[in-house]
């Protein structure tokens, strides 16, 4: 594939050999609570369940879906108390490798626009998922609404993803041109976001129209 060894899920599970499913746990434990964006998360939830289908990981489906999503909780729950313990006293450096300012603002302004759904969609989007949690924590978000938000959405990516991989995992063509199947699997992430997007902009002119509606009146 076209990025470094440590972003190639393939590489990666086949290096961890008997270690895939517990260094695949890892990975997206750092990636979803340790401030460390820059993580093959979603293709290697991917890569997990087609190696199952495939047998070269020799677990069975339901342990990795219940140790992955676990591990996407968990993660996400060490980020919010890690906001909560420090706010936004890390991103100050503009220069800074991965602690960019930005990356909060950014993530403010999704989190300030979807509301607690934001828990759930920035699972499927890259850094935005790695950085939500802090702004959660920094702002004291209620935690039992943001375990409750969480939850669900490690269930949806943790075991969603890695359903998808097994269910796709038997079809040859997707083992033959994996790369393309992780290209694809980008494209899909992001349709939540799409579909949020269009519904956003319908509210909207909705609401402009019934504005008007009254101005008229």
């Amino acid at each position: 594939m076209l990025m470094p060894n440590w972003m190639d899920p393939e590489f990666l599970l086949n290096w961890l050999g008997d270690w895939a499913l517990w260094g695949t746990a890892a990975v997206v434990f750092i990636e979803c609570g340790l401030l460390f964006p820059i993580l093959p998360g979603d293709s290697l939830l991917f890569a997990v369940g087609l190696f199952i289908a495939l047998g070269t990981i020799g677990v069975p489906l339901w342990v990795a879906c219940v140790v992955l999503t676990v591990a996407a909780f968990a993660g996400n729950v060490s980020g919010y108390y890690i906001g909560r313990a420090l706010g936004t006293t890390l991103f100050r450096n503009p220069d800074a490798k991965f602690l960019k300012p930005k990356y909060i603002e950014q993530t403010n302004a999704f989190f300030v626009k979807y509301g607690p759904r934001a828990l759930v969609l920035a699972r499927f989007v890259p850094i935005v998922r790695t950085f939500i949690t802090v702004t959660a924590g920094a702002g004291r978000m209620d935690p039992k609404k943001f375990f409750l938000w969480t939850g669900v959405g490690a269930v949806l990516w943790g075991t969603g993803v890695t359903l998808l991989g097994h269910a796709l995992g038997r079809v040859k063509f997707i083992h033959e041109h994996l790369e393309s199947a992780l290209i694809l699997l980008v494209l899909i992430s992001v349709i939540p976001m799409i579909v949020e997007y269009v519904l956003a902009r319908r509210r909207e002119r909705n609401a402009s129209s019934v504005g008007e509606g009254e101005v008229r009146v």
